[in-house]
């Protein structure tokens, strides 16, 4: 992690010293508005974020406070800032963790013209707590040279004796594979998703481990033969340079599964302004800045994500994959179920 601005670091250790009296019987105040600034929590890890919060100063002169952190660190550090946190606007990368979140009471319904007419009801939570400002599908990759992509059309194939030995995933309490559960169940019901989960366990290559581009990357070095990922690790590899990379891209392709006969998983990254914020005129222009086109195109250009905004044009090589059929679930759905998700993989065995 970058190291912290000045001014946001004297901010968090005043924030942390609240938060410490309040423990001794005294209650934390909640930090002064501050002119011109902006408290960015964000577990969105991409280099790519930062031309945005350029973008945003430069449009706005608005300066942003950044601290990266885990999605489950910065619920807890919040939950013990309490009233006194300095945090404006919260970022995730997936709507499950956007949800748990949510149900910490950390964020605030918004009210906005501007990011009710450009985020589509299905990527926002119904009373407007979080918005995705992004999308990303959960795809099948696959080893050109012994699997035809019809043969990976539904995410039921992974659980077929097609793929004994020959499947790689990651952990099961990854948050995008959780998202994932929660869809299959919320379409299937949960006995058909727990044997789904239970023949995936029972193809797998090796332990599940690593994270995504780790999977591409077994799935070339002849580990497997197919593996779950979201669809922008893949895209990032296809459009590097290295040559480590287009090595991986000439053995790997993405294949985009149907669920149900309704499309493609689809997930978002996304935000909302902090149920304390104490500058929530800048969080909320700072939503409203990411649903512009010149900031999807940048979600799209720089991290290969596809635009949440429909309209936006993305660059040829996320182009060239985005017109899969998108399941229209209610990406809100996703953190409804999480525990039941959880509870069938625990149960299924996948660790």
């Amino acid at each position: 992690m970058r190291p912290l601005p000045r001014s946001l670091a004297l901010l968090l250790a005043g924030a942390l010293a609240a938060t410490a009296l309040s423990g001794c019987g005294k209650k934390a105040q909640k930090p002064a508005a501050e002119a011109g600034v902006l408290n960015l929590y964000t577990a969105r890890h991409y280099d790519a974020d930062l031309q945005i919060y350029e973008a945003f100063t430069a449009q706005t002169g608005i300066r942003i406070n950044r601290l990266e952190m885990r999605p489950d660190q910065m619920i807890e550090r919040m939950k013990a800032e309490g009233e006194a946190s300095p945090a404006d606007v919260i970022l995730m990368a997936d709507a499950g963790a956007l949800w748990r979140a949510q149900q910490a009471g950390l964020l605030q319904p918004v009210r906005s013209q501007v990011l009710g007419a450009r985020i589509p009801p299905a990527l926002r939570d119904p009373e407007n707590r979080w918005f995705g400002f992004s999308r990303r599908a959960r795809v099948i990759a696959y080893d050109k040279a012994s699997v035809r992509p019809e043969e990976i059309a539904t995410y039921e194939a992974l659980a077929t004796p097609r793929f004994k030995g020959g499947v790689c995933v990651r952990s099961s309490d990854n948050v995008y594979n959780l998202s994932l559960m929660a869809a299959l169940i919320e379409r299937w019901g949960r006995d058909k998703a727990l044997q789904w989960a239970k023949g995936v366990v029972a193809n797998m290559a090796r332990p599940p481990q690593g994270g995504d581009v780790d999977q591409v990357k077994a799935i070339a070095a002849g580990a497997c033969k197919v593996a779950l990922t979201n669809s922008y690790y893949f895209l990032r590899l296809a459009r590097s340079e290295d040559a480590a990379d287009k090595g991986v891209v000439a053995k790997v392709a993405l294949g985009f599964p149907s669920l149900a006969g309704q499309g493609t998983h689809v997930n978002v990254s996304g935000g909302g302004v902090a149920a304390h914020a104490p500058n929530r005129a800048a969080a909320v222009k700072f939503l409203e800045f990411l649903s512009t086109d010149q900031t999807q195109a940048i979600f799209a250009d720089a991290n290969n994500e596809f635009p949440a905004v429909e309209g936006v044009e993305p660059p040829p090589a996320v182009k060239a994959v985005a017109g899969f059929k998108a399941d229209p679930m209610p990406v809100a759905t996703y953190g409804r179920r999480q525990a039941e998700a959880q509870a069938v993989f625990d149960e299924a065995g996948w660790r």
